[in-house]
């Protein structure tokens, strides 16, 4: 989306919230990306940053976005650290705490504490929503699309038997 057609307002929802960016954040600093909106402004800190180039998987989060040429709505897996905060207008972020929480967690991240497909949990929250964006494409994904999906997650502690096996649960 290029930037005239969001005009001096960006609206989204963020984890199920409205959110209208106007302003001076859009017009003094265009370049913002996602990552920093969500932990910077809105105090959502499970989104990670850690490369900062997109490489590892860590600021992983799920944006919805209307397609009127196919009449759904798309699911994609996004590195919210390259992501322009300005492509964000009309669509719907889910980070990892529109997920779950340590009282209610999700059925993904249940299984893959079960399976102890984590150790020091930085990368978890980028593998999570890797595999909840698959999930929401792909309701019934086969191994093989599981470990597409996670491609881009780097995990420096676990190795990626257990993560693999946790996900490998929803086959």
């Amino acid at each position: 989306m290029e930037m005239s057609t969001v005009g001096s307002s960006i609206v989204l929802f963020v984890n199920g919230v409205r959110k209208e960016i106007t302003g001076n954040i859009i017009l003094q600093k265009p370049q913002i990306n996602l990552v920093n909106y969500l932990r910077n402004v809105l105090g959502l800190t499970g989104t990670k940053e850690a490369c900062g180039t997109g490489n590892c998987g860590a600021c992983n989060v799920v944006v919805a976005r209307y397609n009127p040429n196919s009449d759904v709505v798309e699911h994609k897996v996004v590195s919210a650290c390259i992501f322009p905060l300005v492509r964000c207008h009309l669509t719907s972020i889910t980070t990892i705490e529109g997920l779950g929480s340590t009282k209610e967690p999700h059925p993904i991240q249940q299984r893959l504490a079960l399976s102890h497909g984590t150790q020091c949990g930085y990368c978890s929250p980028g593998f999570v929503m890797s595999m909840y964006g698959l999930l929401r494409s792909n309701p019934s994904p086969m191994v093989s699309d599981i470990e597409d999906s996670l491609q881009g997650n780097l995990c420096r502690c676990t190795g990626y038997r257990p993560i693999l096996d946790s996900f490998s649960s929803f086959t």
